[in-house]
């Protein structure tokens, strides 16, 4: 994924001033962080790396052990499959719900990529960078999105799979991705659209994000279709952004708090709550008073932000969920978005919502929360653990099963990616688009 340099103290790198540690700069992880692991090993069955290689290196255990080996000097931070091990983490949080004593492995793994990003032990690929640079600003993704639909439109993506200056992996998705609606939300009239249904009784604002606006701006359709049933009046408040979950999964921390201080201006304290339909989105708005805790401007404007960001589904339980009277006539299961329920913690929600659906036989997939490999861009940067992950996940897609529901579009894009090279030949929806179809079927629908 990324090659190593051999250059250290990067220009613009704020050096610490503890020598006797590894970890030099301010983002880097600190010890309160790492020495609460009591190294008890419960978190490894939940590793989706660790289940795939059996390294010890490549589980959380592993991970916050060579973290805190830095720390106290044993192991030098430019060792060369340790920073790489960093990036081999998917991020995908399980181990912290497994996690005994309250390990933020998550935060340790994004800390030490952005150390070893700032002092260029590790260089992000140029075709990352670039795809970080359009998704963090909305008028470069407008033109990114007319360019990619434009091309699927004369079936450019499907006729040339390789593309010069791209690994192989960028050009296999962009071949397997679903055709992208005729518009984004962004440029859809929300508020106009909930008026039909609204009640004015709770106010949310909803978070459009990069690719889920780009490439799933139906799901936001469905969305605030569904929230307006339930008696929710629900903006988009305009010049928002992207979440920054991408970079700072990337090591640029900076960047992120960038995204974070735009996105706590645009919203302000209009709503009740800030609805995501994006798991990743959502538990990266929650991670704001940690990316903001030393800005004394934003740290507490970024607290009270977060302390209304739920998902779609979480406000449906929230404000009373009306089952659908529409039928939803087909076999359903739930692939389970990592974040969604290891960080925003949706508990047993999605399932309890698809089990109301009337007609629809719902059939729970075994470990469903199992990262599904996509991880961000983690399918492109690292292929092959991906693809194992897919493979696995797909073969685990219950016998019968005609819809996949998720709540994420990484799982989204990564699910269809793999009904085509794998298969099952089932259908992948949003939630909230499955939700919207039943009410739409109800015989008093209008």
């Amino acid at each position: 994924m990324a090659r190593i340099a051999r250059t250290l103290g990067a220009k613009g790198v704020k050096i610490m001033k503890d020598p006797a540690s590894g970890w030099l700069t301010a983002d880097a992880p600190q010890a309160d962080e790492f020495q609460s692991c009591i190294k008890c090993g419960l978190c490894l069955p939940s590793c989706p790396t660790f289940q795939e290689t059996g390294l010890e290196r490549e589980s959380p255990r592993g991970r916050v052990q060579l973290i805190r080996s830095v720390a106290q000097g044993l192991i030098p931070l430019e060792n060369g499959p340790l920073a790489e091990t960093l990036f081999t983490c998917l991020d995908c949080r399980a181990c912290e719900s497994a996690c005994p004593s309250g390990v933020p492995i998550g935060r340790l793994i994004e800390k030490g990529r952005a150390e070893v990003v700032q002092q260029h032990i590790v260089t992000t690929p140029a075709w990352a960078r670039w795809l970080e640079q359009v998704l963090a600003h909305p008028g470069r993704l407008k033109v990114a999105r007319r360019v990619f639909k434009a091309g699927q439109q004369i079936g450019l993506w499907q006729r040339r799979n390789k593309w010069p200056g791209l690994p192989a992996s960028v050009s296999t998705l962009a071949s397997t991705v679903r055709p992208l609606p005729s518009k984004a939300a962004g440029g859809m009239p929300v508020k106009r659209l909930a008026k039909a249904h609204a009640r004015d009784t709770v106010r949310v604002q909803l978070f459009l994000g990069c690719i889920m606006d780009a490439a799933f701006s139906d799901a936001h359709e469905a969305t605030v279709r569904v929230l307006s049933r339930h008696g929710c009046s629900v903006t988009a408040p305009e010049g928002q952004v992207c979440c920054g979950a991408l970079a700072v999964h990337a090591g640029n921390r900076e960047e992120a708090r960038r995204l974070a201080r735009i996105n706590v201006d645009r919203f302000g304290q209009g709503a009740d709550y800030i609805a995501t339909n994006a798991g990743g989105c959502g538990a990266a708005l929650l991670e704001y008073p940690d990316w903001l805790k030393d800005d004394p401007r934003y740290a507490n404007r970024a607290r009270e932000f977060s302390s209304r960001v739920h998902d779609a589904m979480q406000i449906l339980d929230l404000v009373g969920f009306e089952p659908p009277s529409g039928p939803f006539p087909y076999t359903v299961t739930y692939q389970g978005s990592c974040h969604l329920h290891h960080v925003m913690k949706v508990g047993n929600i999605p399932e309890r919502l698809l089990q109301s659906l009337p007609g629809s036989d719902y059939r729970p997939m075994p470990d469903m929360t199992r990262c599904c490999g996509s991880a961000g861009i983690y399918n492109l940067t690292h292929p092959a653990m991906a693809d194992a992950l897919l493979r696995r996940k797909m073969m685990d897609i219950p016998t019968g099963a005609e819809v996949v529901a998720t709540g994420n579009p990484g799982c989204w894009l990564q699910m269809e990616q793999g009904v085509k090279r794998f298969g099952p030949p089932v259908t992948v929806m949003h939630i909230m688009q499955v939700l919207d179809r039943a009410y739409a079927n109800a015989p008093d629908a209008t």
